[in-house]
């Protein structure tokens, strides 16, 4: 069985090899939806040398997997994936970004076949996750490699931010490495293909998924599935607004309208530092204006038993005790669906402040996050008294962060960084550690750890 998935793999991936000889040149980040990602022209060097270094680990694994199982070459895939890390360093981020995107996009990346360690498996929202592991928004912002992704073993993705109308961000370069430092900087300004397009993606990718989903389920099977509306993995969708949008609220009930039927829950972005004016809405009235208009949108339409998907709303890190007391409270008496705590700082936290491209303006993620995020995250876990489920997101680079931001207060948590850096082979590994961590303090699930530290 693992000669032929070596097989396999090695076949489709010269057949790709060859259909990618055709893509045209570079495309920017507002292009319309086409039916496959394009790699840029200016990044052929940085394709060749993933494409070689993918050819040879293929072929080394043929001739390795003869001797063991399906599970033992699994995970000699990922941590296979090790080996091909300093090729994407070689390139500029942007570049490296985007080709790890397009690769994800093909399939050139490990498939998880292994079980999640069952202590990880959670229900939010009437949704089993298999794992509280999540990739944060900002690395699928146009959908394009949704499948791919959920395969690697994350317990969910988010893809976006996503607006109304395809717009190409801010001039480049705009995504700058701290790499000793375990960061990024970037201030891409909602760079996004536009909801047209990431629609016609996401309702390809639906259909496709419900039909494998259903060709593969045994309805002799009850029990019960881990995954959303179409089939395994959980899919969330944030929304954004567009620079010169005048009526946000417009913007994002416009994302509702158009999304929402994909996703397994939607989140309003308000909180990225580099759109002019969008952390004003963080504010106690135009937070309560926008969500309460956002929610009417979302409950207007006809949705199944099921029901509409929930709502979320995304904070900053760079808020004083006052304001965190009237989102809380404005969550509370809205009844929002969860919080995610937190997307980039504008700071620059020790040691970042003595690295000179510190001084790039933009949204700071990564280790240097780690400490403020989480503070954030316990003071909103204690102000809505455990009531709304936190996803815990910034500085998240191994199990035991994972662990810490659960006991914080999160239900579920992100990366985003972390994988930039440490690519496919640091799923699982978050995953173990966390699950050790969990038994180590003698919990049974995720959900008894939630808010440990704060009770």
């Amino acid at each position: 069985m693992a000669i032929r998935t070596a097989g396999k793999l090695f076949k489709d991936l010269v057949r790709q090899r060859v259909i990618s000889t055709s893509i045209g040149p570079s495309r920017h980040c507002s292009s319309a939806a086409a039916s496959a990602p394009k790699i840029p022209h200016s990044s052929k060097k940085g394709r060749r040398l993933l494409t070689g270094a993918t050819i040879g680990l293929i072929i080394a694994g043929g001739a390795y997997v003869s001797t063991v199982d399906e599970a033992t070459f699994c995970g000699w895939l990922f941590s296979a994936t090790k080996l091909v890390n300093p090729f994407f360093a070689l390139l500029d981020a942007e570049k490296a970004h985007t080709l790890a995107v397009a690769a994800a996009s093909r399939g050139w990346v490990p498939r998880e076949k292994r079980p999640d360690p069952a202590i990880l498996g959670l229900e939010v929202w009437g949704r089993k996750f298999s794992n509280p592991v999540g990739l944060s928004a900002g690395f699928d912002k146009n959908a394009e490699a949704v499948e791919g992704l959920l395969g690697m073993g994350f317990g969910f993705v988010e893809v976006g931010s996503v607006t109304p109308v395809p717009q190409e961000g801010n001039i480049r370069p705009r995504i700058f490495r701290l790499r000793q430092e375990g960061a990024i900087i970037n201030r891409c300004g909602f760079n996004s293909e536009g909801i047209v397009a990431v629609a016609k993606r996401l309702g390809a990718q639906h259909g496709k998924r419900k039909l494998e989903t259903s060709s593969s389920s045994s309805p002799s099977n009850d029990e019960a599935k881990h995954g959303g509306k179409a089939g395994p993995g959980i899919l969330g969708v944030n929304l954004g607004k567009n620079k010169t949008s005048e009526d946000a609220a417009a913007d994002y009930v416009q994302g509702v309208h158009t999304l929402s039927q994909y996703a397994d829950y939607l989140v309003i972005n308000v909180s990225s530092p580099n759109t002019p004016g969008l952390r004003m809405l963080q504010g106690r009235k135009q937070l309560k204006d926008l969500v309460k208009r956002v929610q009417a949108a979302r409950d207007e339409m006809q949705w199944g038993e099921e029901g509409p998907p929930p709502l979320l709303v995304k904070i900053a890190p760079d808020l004083s005790k006052d304001d965190l007391e009237d989102i809380a409270a404005v969550a509370l008496a809205l009844r929002l669906d969860g919080l995610i705590i937190s997307n980039t700082t504008i700071s620059r936290p020790d040691p970042v402040d003595k690295n000179p491209v510190s001084a790039e303006a933009g949204g700071l993620s990564g280790e240097p996050l780690f400490n403020l995020s989480t503070n954030i995250l316990k003071e909103m876990y204690v102000l809505t008294r455990g009531k709304i489920p936190l996803i815990g997101c910034g500085g998240i680079s191994s199990g035991e962060d994972a662990y810490k931001k659960i006991r914080a207060g999160a239900t579920l948590v992100q990366l985003y960084t972390a994988f930039a850096y440490g690519g496919p082979a640091l799923i699982p590994q978050i995953k173990a550690e966390l699950a050790e961590c969990l038994e180590r303090d003698g919990f049974k699930s995720i959900h008894e750890a939630v808010g440990a530290d704060c009770r």
